[in-house]
This record gives structure tokens, sequence and C-alpha cells, in this order.
């Protein structure tokens, strides 16, 4: 899920602010997906249940803001491996908002930069992401993860196999093991995984 535009490529020209989320910013965080999303309600409905879903556990949620005005929003949850006793650490990425006045500045790329580089100060050894094919590749993700050992929770329609992608966190890169990949219980759920206007 990313609403950003494929063309964004570069560094933001614009003084931009990241930080980890706090309770009190729960507000800001759900209009940041209303307004980027358009109002869908599926996605804000799956932030706010993700936000609340301790299966998501360890979480990283980050805010980006201009000025103090919270402009971007990028949420990481936890995954694992669903079958088998090879449990590290894995993260999904999912979703990734930028309001769309502030899209096309480069807002979502630091927010992935930063995202990445906290997931691998906690220890997590893959990121994933299901998402526009010719933009995350930009951000390190690499197209395609079922056929390297990593299916999705649910199947994914065969137009978007390419937009199922993951990333290697750690030195050993793809080297931590292979498996079906798990997801936290708000996100275990078909319609997250076949949604035809997600990626597109």
């Amino acid at each position: 899920m990313n609403n950003e535009k494929h063309t964004e490529h570069m560094e933001p020209k614009i003084n931009i602010q990241i930080r980890e989320t706090q309770p009190e910013d729960y507000n800001d965080i759900i209009q940041v997906e209303y307004d980027a999303f358009g109002g869908r309600e599926d996605v804000v409905g799956l932030v706010k249940d993700l936000l609340a879903d301790e299966t998501s556990e360890p979480r990283i949620s980050l805010m980006a803001f201009y000025q103090d005005k919270p402009i971007g929003h990028i949420l990481f949850t936890k995954a694992y491996f669903s079958e088998g006793n090879n449990q590290i650490l894995l993260h999904i990425l999912a979703p990734l908002a930028v309001i769309p006045e502030f899209q096309n500045k480069g807002v979502g790329g630091l927010l992935i930069k930063e995202g990445i580089k906290r997931l691998k100060m906690i220890g997590s050894k893959l990121v994933f992401v299901l998402g526009h094919a010719d933009y995350y590749p930009r951000h390190g993700f690499i197209p395609n993860a079922a056929p390297m050992g990593y299916p999705a929770p649910y199947p994914i329609p065969a137009q978007y196999d390419n937009c199922w992608m993951v990333q290697p966190l750690s030195e050993n890169g793809l080297n931590v093991g292979k498996g079906k990949i798990g997801c936290a219980k708000a996100m275990d759920a078909p319609e997250h995984w076949t949604d035809d206007e997600h990626p597109a």
C-alpha cells in the first residue's frame, strides 16, 4: 500500500522532520492516512487495527512533518515464517502515506530510509512490501519475493507478482531462512492481499 507517485526519486528540497509517533499523534496519523488515500476507509481501518494489534509488535510507526504539519506516515509491523521453528524478526511495510500536496517531493523515500535504519537497529532481518513495482526497488526492495522462497500470506494475483517484494536488512542478506510469510492478525485477511486497487 503506497500512495506515492511513480516519479518520486529524489531527496526533498524542503526541510522535513521525521520522528517516531506517540499515542498523542493518533488523530494526526489517521488524518494523514485519510487524506493520502482519498478517504479510503479500508486503508484507514487497517491502520487503526494495526496500531491496536499486539501481534503487530514490535512495530515502527514514523511521521513526517513540514513546519510542524504532519504530512506523511509509514508503518512497519511484525511478520514471521508461518511454518517451522526458524523464527527470526521480520517486518512488513504497510502502508506508506503522504498527503497529496507533498507527494513527488521525496517524502516517502525519507520515511522508508529512516524506517529501514530503525528496523536494522532492532534486529529485523527482512522487510516485505506489497506495492508499486517501479517505486520500491528504488529504495532497496527486490521484486517477486515468492520465487525467492517468501510466498505472501495470501495468494497475490499473477499480474502483481513483481509487487510482492523483499529487502534484506542484515549482512547475511537473504540467507536467514525461507518460508511462507505470516503477518499481524489485523492484516491476516485475503482482502488485504488481493485488492485490485493496490498495487496499481
